[in-house]
């Protein structure tokens, strides 16, 4: 009995190192997704322009709980969806945009510029009180402050031709500039987002479970797609079968002796 428990508790032992140095290894060399910096600050010194084509810094806006996302003001694909989730939720959020919360958007591409934002913006602000419109801002700047604000909040994006692959997200920011939450996807349920938004005016943060997403999938650059990673879900089964066994002999070896 003895001997079999030793045989389980190597298997496990092993899953388990398998598996963390897998997810390890993964986010060390992920191009594209998002590697979640809970805790971090946003660094408040970098500059942007903003519609107004005004120089202001990050520390300067962040001032309240900010819904914070990264577009390119071209995209074909994820962006315009994602700015449209933003506009809807704005739309439904129980809170009042400007006095609880605030929306910042920055682009990923050094090409735009803020008459381009200004464009692109007046496309999802038409259900938005005119009033309340300057609350949401459309950031642009250069590369190397756009690495820096990028690199901090882990979102990892790759040039493709004249497009980029990247995720969709929007991250939630505290009044002091600290990330405190990764929300995922193009629509977001305004309840989630409130709580999110709440605990970050008192800078709580909370991991999200859509984390899982990043050790079940990968994304695929050529197909625009995120593809099943087989391998990572068998070692978790694997692991989860081993830890269920030894539980049962534990068990076994408990009555025995009884």
């Amino acid at each position: 009995m003895k001997k079999e428990l030793v045989i389980i508790l190597l298997i496990v032992s092993g899953a388990v190192t398998a598996q963390s140095q897998l997810i390890r290894v993964d986010e060390k060399k992920v191009e594209v997704g998002i590697v979640e910096r809970l805790d971090k600050i946003i660094p408040p010194g970098l500059e942007f322009q903003n519609e107004a084509d005004q120089t202001v810094s990050l520390g300067e806006l962040i001032d309240k709980p900010t819904i914070l996302s990264f577009v390119y003001l071209d995209c074909p694909g994820m962006c315009p969806p994602l700015m449209a989730g933003i506009s809807d939720l704005i739309d439904k959020l129980d809170m009042k945009l400007g006095d609880e919360y605030q929306v910042l958007t920055i682009s990923f591409e050094p090409k735009d510029h803020p008459a381009k934002a200004v464009e692109k913006k007046l496309n999802y602000v038409q259900e938005i009180p005119e009033a309340n419109r300057k609350h949401w801002m459309f950031l642009t700047g250069t590369q190397e402050n756009i690495s820096a604000v990028t690199d901090s909040a882990g979102f990892k994006f790759k040039p493709q031709g004249v497009d980029f692959a990247h995720p969709s997200a929007i991250i939630i920011l505290s009044p002091q500039g600290k990330i405190t939450r990764y929300l995922y996807g193009v629509n977001f349920l305004p309840f989630d987002v409130k709580m999110a938004l709440i605990e970050a005016q008192k800078g709580l943060s909370r991991p999200t479970i859509n984390k899982i997403l990043d050790i079940c999938f990968a994304y695929d650059p050529a197909g625009r797609t995120y593809t099943l990673q087989i391998t990572r879900i068998v070692g978790g089964f694997l692991l989860f079968i081993a830890i269920t066994v030894l539980i049962i002999l534990i068990i076994k070896g408990r009555r025995k002796s009884a």
